[in-house]
């Protein structure tokens, strides 16, 4: 059988082969927090598998995650000179292959579907091939395995090296934002279990008129819109405003679809990772790796998009969920 912690081990161990490269780099200048930085993440993704199944205690990873902060908050990361490929060498391969490069990126869903649907059920040897209920993630896992050698073989490149220098060069640009949605994400759930759902829902519940479905669904989904912009993260929304109006009031109250409500919930909380600039990894990031003139550029094109789905989100729940 085929465990999903195997799929951390193989990411845990690609993050300490790139810090080990980042450790070594003098180009970098801040080459040891980097390193340091990512390896911790590294380590964290290994560790974290015995955390998991009771076998090793929470606290370093606590710690680790502490350390981190104080890596990023202070500056102590930065950018080296990866040893990959050439600027020409990789403008001669994209004119090559064309819209063919696209093939190793639609590998990787490919492979997800065929795992979660088709493989689902397999089994080898009496147990099942892939570990119940982790089908998706392990998919995702082998597709980029998959994907990883299909686009060595279309760039006809034979050194392994190239692309962990290019995978080390994307992590250093985009830096710690690209943890920030599991970060907001563990501060939702922190939220959650703090009791402010509960708080929020007793002012909803306080100012909702009476008996008025259309209201609560716009406080809903307005509601998960807001606080997605506030909190960078739909999923870091998505307990606060649930526990709020969601279930209490949608689902309890209004015997509303479950499956409905929460998923056209969360649709409405990602519009609002549209426009904030606090999903950095989405909207900050993107425009400094294309060297946009307007960092806030992605998130003004968005804005126009993120207010029509939001309507809409807000008409589809109306209409299908009660």
């Amino acid at each position: 059988m085929i465990k999903a912690e195997w799929f951390y081990w193989l990411v845990g161990l690609s993050f300490l082969v790139m810090a080990a490269q980042m450790f070594t780099d003098r180009s970098n200048p801040r080459r040891f927090g980097t390193g340091a930085f990512w390896g911790l993440i590294g380590a964290g993704f290994i560790y974290s598998s015995w955390v998991v199944t009771k076998q090793a205690p929470a606290a370093p990873l606590g710690g680790a995650v502490l350390v981190m902060a104080v890596l990023a908050g202070f500056g102590c990361t930065g950018r080296g000179t990866p040893r990959t490929t050439t600027p020409e060498e990789r403008a001669a391969g994209a004119a090559r292959l064309g819209s063919k490069l696209f093939v190793p990126a639609l590998t990787i869903p490919a492979v997800a579907m065929v795992c979660a649907v088709g493989l689902k059920h397999v089994s080898f040897g009496g147990e099942p091939l892939l570990q119940e209920g982790s089908e998706t993630i392990l998919g995702l896992g082998l597709g980029a395995v998959v994907a990883l050698v299909i686009g060595m073989i279309m760039l006809r490149e034979k050194r392994p090296s190239v692309p962990v220098q290019a995978g080390r060069s994307m992590l250093e640009a985009m830096g710690w934002a690209m943890l920030l949605p599991q970060m907001l994400a563990t501060l939702g759930a922190i939220f959650q279990v703090s009791g402010v759902g509960t708080q929020v829902g007793k002012l909803a519940t306080a100012v909702l008129p009476e008996d008025s479905l259309y209201v609560a669904i716009v406080v809903y989904c307005v509601g998960m819109f807001l606080f997605t912009i506030i909190m960078g993260n739909a999923f870091a929304a998505f307990p606060v405003m649930t526990a709020a109006v969601g279930w209490p009031v949608l689902v309890g109250h209004f015997d509303g679809n479950p499956a409905a409500v929460l998923a056209i919930g969360m649709l409405a909380g990602f519009c609002g990772t549209l426009v904030t600039p606090m999903a950095a990894n989405f909207n900050i990031v993107p425009a400094a790796l294309l060297e946009l003139k307007d960092q806030y550029g992605p998130i003004k094109a968005q804005l126009p998009t993120a207010g029509v789905l939001l309507g809409c989100n807000v008409v589809f729940m109306a209409l299908f969920a009660f």
